[in-house]
């Protein structure tokens, strides 16, 4: 049976655009064992309290819930544990440059299929004060207003 090709969803972390200022991003390859493919191919995954940490040279994918696969027996793999992330050694350095500054972390932003392997797409974020989620919560009222303006100014042409 031939792979899917292009990029299928898996999860997403939407609140992550909203807890942080986000900057660079990069995909990684992950390493998965047991049953984790099959439960992410149900589209089973939860990214909310996911990060990732440089450890030793290897980039580690922590806190990302992957739920044991309903069809499995028990040999199902454990729902959260460390999860190596496979990226090239200058990716490796220029994030771990990254994130050395103070208040820097890496956020998983999705976990997707890309033409059948598994991926997660990392973000180097820095946390957001409080003030700054009243600002973005602010902002996006506001272009949700113009939107609906602008729809019912442009209803009324046709």
């Amino acid at each position: 049976m031939p792979r899917p090709q292009g990029r299928v969803l898996v999860a997403q972390n939407k609140k992550a655009r909203y807890n942080y200022h986000l900057g660079e991003t990069v995909e990684a390859g992950m390493v998965l064992v047991g049953t984790e493919v099959k439960s992410l191919r149900a589209g089973r995954a939860s990214l909310t309290d996911g990060f990732a940490t440089i450890d030793d040279g290897e980039v580690w994918l922590r806190g990302v819930n992957i739920p044991k696969y309903e069809f499995g027996t028990n040999t199902n793999h454990p729902v959260i544990h460390n999860r190596k992330l496979l990226l090239h050694r200058r990716q490796i350095d220029k994030l771990e440059r990254e994130i050395g500054n103070s208040g820097r972390t890496l956020v998983p932003l999705s976990i997707y299929f890309s033409d059948g392997y598994a991926k997660v797409e990392l973000a180097v974020g820095t946390g957001k004060k409080d003030w700054d989620k009243r600002q973005t919560i602010a902002e996006r009222d506001a272009n949700r207003e113009a939107q609906r303006a602008l729809a019912t100014r442009n209803k009324g042409r046709h």
